[in-house]
């Protein structure tokens, strides 16, 4: 993990990849549980029967899993010792462009875009993209906002 002193130094960063995280498996219980928690019961995401008849494949994760995933994954990338609050702005350009079979690993790989003042903070942009091992093509891409407080 890159560890920041303060949002100065912090915001020096833009520009930089700060950082990758750890792999993470995303297992059939992880899926079954987000399909719970959301109501997004979708056979491709659970019935690994079905899809394997129908698509030739195991189930998926659901792309708002793999999002979902950035709070966990961006914390072992950096940090900033000053903080004393962090608020989850939002997202921006949110893609999801490949499919998260179950029993992948997944990581974050993160670039900082930008930091500009906000609401008597600092908001922060970081380019994201969530890479699956072995694959080419990450699962996902987007620029993650957060709101930082000294």
């Amino acid at each position: 993990m890159r560890l920041f002193e303060n949002l100065a130094d912090y915001a020096a960063a833009v520009g930089e990849e700060i950082g990758v995280s750890d792999w993470m498996e995303i297992d059939q219980e992880r899926i079954n549980l987000f399909a719970d928690a959301t109501g997004d019961h979708q056979w491709i995401h659970l019935d690994g029967e079905r899809t394997q008849k129908e698509l030739g494949m195991p189930t998926i994760a659901h792309g708002f899993l793999t999002l979902s995933l950035l709070p966990v994954l961006m914390a072992q990338i950096s940090g900033v010792k000053s903080v004393t609050r962090g608020i989850n702005y939002g997202s921006n350009k949110t893609r999801f462009t490949s499919m998260v079979p179950v029993n992948s690993k997944v990581r974050a790989r993160a670039k900082l875009k930008s930091a500009e003042p906000k609401a008597g903070g600092m908001l922060f942009t970081a380019e994201v993209s969530v890479e699956i091992e072995g694959a080419e093509m990450p699962a996902l891409v987007s620029e993650n906002l957060t709101l930082l407080f000294e």
